[in-house]
């Protein structure tokens, strides 16, 4: 009986999916194909008729990000990637209490650098396509200030980036709070974004992501 239209995507979709949360949660080296499989509710045979590697499903998972980032998951935090003042709503999003403990919907380059730079070219170049959408978001918000504005772009991302990666890492939890709020403080300032919503914006309305 053959399967109805459109199950291939779905079930690579379940895989990748599975992949993510098992990778941030553990790491791409402590979880087996085996364990993905199951977490998807597949077994292990079907693995490559969609992946060559373990690899190559770890490049997938990264890439997911890029489709859907995860400061997209709390609607509370009302990110609007179109907004004149988006490049505000994901720093206070990124460095948000909701994403120091949405463990396994974390954003890939917090969650996964040290495994990243032990793997193949494949996998560090779609963990630098996130990156570099994260420093393209903070470039469109800060165009109008012609003085650097790359370099301002690559420490703010890097900031945000920096600072989960710390906080979590950290068992004093005051203490990873207070790191970042100080962060977050830090990446408005640069960009000279304020904190309040009430306050007028540098920048201009931003181009819709995909």
């Amino acid at each position: 009986m053959p399967y109805p239209a459109g199950h291939r995507e779905r079930t690579r979709e379940r895989i990748v999916r599975s992949a993510r949360d098992l990778f941030n949660r553990h790491g791409f080296s402590e979880v087996s194909i085996d364990e993905v499989m199951a977490h998807a509710g597949l077994t292990r045979g079907g693995f490559y008729n969609y992946f060559e590697t373990k690899g190559d499903l770890y490049a997938e998972a990264i890439a997911l990000a890029m489709r859907e980032p995860p400061v997209a998951r709390w609607p509370e935090l009302n990110v609007d990637f179109s907004a004149v003042d988006a490049a505000r709503r994901v720093i206070q999003a990124y460095l948000s209490q909701q994403h120091f403990e949405d463990i396994d919907g974390s954003c890939p380059l917090v969650a996964l650098p040290s495994d990243v730079s032990r793997e193949n070219a494949k996998v560090k170049r779609a963990f630098e396509s996130v990156f570099e959408g994260m420093v393209r978001l903070f470039e469109e918000s800060l165009r109008s200030d012609r003085s650097k504005v790359r370099d301002r772009a690559l420490v703010i991302a890097g900031l945000c980036v920096g600072a989960m990666v710390v906080a979590r890492s950290l068992d004093n939890r005051e203490l990873a709070d207070s790191l970042r709020g100080a962060a977050r403080k830090a990446a408005l300032e640069l960009g000279a974004w304020s904190d309040s919503k009430g306050k007028k914006l540098r920048g201009r309305r931003l181009p819709t992501t995909s």
